[in-house]
């Protein structure tokens, strides 16, 4: 009867580790998805290198816009004088008595 139980107890134990041992994944199974991972994370890298480069040359083209606005805004500001001093100049003509 002992026998019984000891050869009972031994099939427990080796179920109850093929069973602990068979959840365990094998070093193949985690490299691959290891690989597929980093396939994704290497095609999200590109696109934000990409991303960047664009951003980049948006900032570089916004930044010479905004220049050239500078420029244009002294410009008028020069032509608003030039057009204030000829007003000037034809209002006071007005005011002079003719003769």
């Amino acid at each position: 009867m002992r026998s019984n139980i000891t050869k009972s107890a031994a099939l427990a134990m080796v179920l109850v580790g093929s069973i602990a041992l068979g959840g365990c994944a094998t070093k193949g199974f985690v490299r691959s998805q290891i690989a597929t991972v980093n396939e994704r994370i290497d095609g999200i890298d590109g696109r934000v290198r990409t991303v960047e480069g664009t951003s980049g040359q948006a900032l570089a083209q916004a930044q010479a816009a905004s220049g050239q606005a500078q420029q244009n805004a002294q410009r008028i500001d020069q032509i608003n004088g030039r057009v204030d001093g000829l007003d000037q100049q034809m209002q006071a003509q007005k005011r002079r008595p003719r003769g």
